[in-house]
């Protein structure tokens, strides 16, 4: 997984040949919240806000099997650390990865590389309304929220770790499903169970995000009707059904955590093509 050491993205994990549900586990632990910055004056500057959304740190994976490290941070600290101006400032000198973003919140959003059934691939441009971002080219998505599994801070004790780590491992595919029927407007009848490719994070302010692949079962012209009703779609002002030449073109305008998740899908497509 080799990237350009100037390009927009990172590479943090690779599941070329895509896991389900039933290959990827969590642990959601305490030890993989943020680090508070040693700098008072720095610490201080993070604003009041609110929220809880699900932290990444990393993972591992063997060749059937990945398991992801999750904490949990919130909207006041993303905002304060990843969205700050100053944000290289809560970066530590590191070749480690966990190392180098352990003082920002770094929350983990998700993507989804939609494909239809005639093989187009769905983008949508971000509404020049948003805050990140807008006008870019993004795959459809989010990030899994900790409520909707009805969780607010870390478990106590064994027996409730691995019943959390359950709920937290099957929210981040439940919410990837949610936030395609929502800001496309698909039913999620006509979605295929998510599959897992990996995570990426862009260089500017160290965001990671987890992409999954997912089928849809209807045409792009189809999706195109139902994508003038869908719940969200305020948060972007159109969506384009492109091949995979055209998404090429595209990229250079996309976050830098979705040209990763692109080059992921990339990796996937690769890996389909050398099965015999």
């Amino acid at each position: 997984m080799e990237q350009e050491a100037d390009s927009a993205y990172k590479l943090l994990l690779s599941c070329p040949h895509g896991f389900s549900s039933s290959q990827v586990s969590v642990v959601f632990d305490g030890s993989y919240d943020r680090v508070p910055h040693p700098d008072t004056n720095l610490e201080n500057s993070i604003s009041e806000y609110g929220g809880h959304i699900m932290r990444g740190e990393g993972g591992s994976s063997v060749e059937s099997h990945v398991c992801l490290h999750l904490g949990l941070t919130d909207y006041r600290t993303f905002v304060g650390t990843n969205l700050n101006p100053l944000w290289e400032k809560f970066l530590v000198p590191s070749e480690d990865d966990v190392i180098q973003c352990q003082h920002t919140a770094s929350p983990l959003g998700n993507g989804a590389v939609v494909e239809t059934s005639d093989k187009k691939i769905l983008l949508l441009q971000r509404s020049n309304n948003v805050g990140e971002f807008p006008g870019h080219f993004v795959f459809p998505g989010g990030h899994p929220e900790p409520q909707d599994a009805g969780i607010t801070s870390h478990p106590c004790g064994s027996t409730d770790s691995e019943f959390i780590n359950h709920k937290v491992s099957q929210e981040m595919f439940d919410s990837i499903t949610r936030e395609v029927v929502e800001e496309i407007g698909v039913p999620s009848e006509s979605l295929c169970n998510p599959l897992f490719i990996g995570i990426s994070r862009r260089r500017l302010n160290v965001r990671p995000a987890a992409f999954f692949f997912i089928k849809c079962s209807l045409q792009s012209n189809e999706i195109q009707q139902l994508y003038s009703t869908a719940q969200d779609g305020y948060e972007s002002t159109q969506l384009f059904a492109v091949s995979m030449i055209e998404l090429e073109n595209m990229a250079s305008k996309m976050p830098g955590c979705h040209q990763g998740g692109f080059a992921l899908y990339k990796l996937m497509v690769e890996a389909m093509n050398n099965i015999p």
